[in-house]
C-alpha cells in the first residue's frame, strides 16, 4: 500500500506538469500521424502484394505505427527527467522517505497514460481513414504497445539519469531508434527485402512485436506469431523496469 500511494503522489505531480502543457500529448502522436496521412495511401495500390497482411493499407499500417509510437514516444521521455535533475528536483526526492521505485513507477505511469491517449487517437484515426479490424485484436495490441512503451520509457529514464546530459542522450537513441525503424518492418514488411536483410531482422525483437500486433488486428488473437510478440513485450518491460529501477536506486542511494 504505501508503494502504491507513494507511485501516485509521483503520478499525480507529474500528471499535472502535462495537463498545464496538453500540447504534448497532441506534439508526441505528429510522426506516426503524419505517416498515416501521407504514407497510407501510397501504400493502398501496393498492399495486396505484401504475404499474409491482409488486402487494407490502414490495418497493416496502423499497428506498426503504433509500435513505433510506443517506441519513439517512450523514449524521449527521459529528456523532462534530465531537466529535473538540473532543477534539483532529483535531488530534493531523494531526500525523502519515498522508495525509489516508486519514483519510477510514478513517472512510468504518466507516461503510459500519455501513450493510451496517443494510441487511442491513432486507432479513431485509422478507422476514419478506412481500417478494418477486430476489436479483441485492438484491445492486444494496445496492451503490447503499452508494454513496449513501459519498457522504452523506463530505459529512457535510465539513460537519461545515467548521461544526464541531452547532448548526449540524443544521438545515442538516433543510433539505437535508426536501425530498429528499418528492421522492425513498421512501414514495409521485410519479407519484400533481401534473404540477407530479413534474416538480420529475425534477430530483432521489435519485427516480432510489429508482426504479433498485424497479426492481432487481423482477429489472429490465438497464433502463435502473436504468443511471441507478447512474450517478447514482457521480456522487454521487464529488462527495461529492472534496468530503471537499478538505475533510480544507484542514483538515490
Amino acid at each position: 500500500m504505501r508503494f502504491l500511494r507513494e507511485s501516485y503522489i509521483v503520478f499525480r505531480r507529474q500528471l499535472r506538469m502535462n495537463l498545464r502543457n496538453p500540447a504534448w500529448v497532441l506534439i508526441g502522436i505528429m510522426q506516426p500521424v503524419m505517416y498515416l496521412v501521407l504514407f497510407g495511401p501510397l501504400l493502398k495500390p501496393l498492399v495486396a502484394q505484401f504475404p499474409g497482411v491482409g488486402d487494407n493499407a490502414y490495418t497493416f499500417l496502423v499497428p506498426g505505427l503504433l509500435v513505433q509510437l510506443g517506441m519513439f514516444g517512450a523514449m524521449f521521455a527521459g529528456f523532462g527527467l534530465i531537466g529535473e535533475w538540473r532543477e534539483g528536483v532529483i535531488e530534493a526526492e531523494r531526500v525523502t522517505p519515498a522508495g525509489r521505485t516508486s519514483l519510477l513507477c510514478g513517472r512510468l505511469l504518466r507516461d503510459l497514460l500519455q501513450l493510451l491517449v496517443q494510441a487511442l487517437i491513432l486507432v479513431a484515426l485509422g478507422y476514419a481513414m478506412g481500417m478494418r479490424a477486430s476489436v479483441p485484436g485492438i484491445v492486444l495490441g494496445i496492451v503490447i504497445t503499452l508494454l513496449v512503451g513501459g519498457a522504452c520509457a523506463a530505459a529512457s529514464n535510465a539513460l537519461a539519469l545515467t548521461t544526464k546530459s541531452e547532448d548526449v542522450m540524443a544521438p545515442v537513441l538516433n543510433m539505437l531508434l535508426m536501425p530498429i525503424l528499418l528492421l522492425s518492418g513498421i512501414l514495409l514488411p521485410m519479407t519484400l527485402g533481401p534473404a540477407w536483410l530479413e534474416r538480420v531482422s529475425d534477430f530483432m525483437p521489435f519485427r516480432w512485436i510489429v508482426d504479433s500486433v498485424r497479426s492481432s488486428f487481423l482477429g489472429d488473437v490465438m497464433s502463435s506469431q502473436v504468443a511471441w510478440g507478447l512474450l517478447a513485450a514482457i521480456v522487454l518491460s521487464a529488462l527495461g523496469g529492472w534496468w530503471g529501477t537499478s538505475v533510480f536506486r544507484k542514483e538515490n542511494a
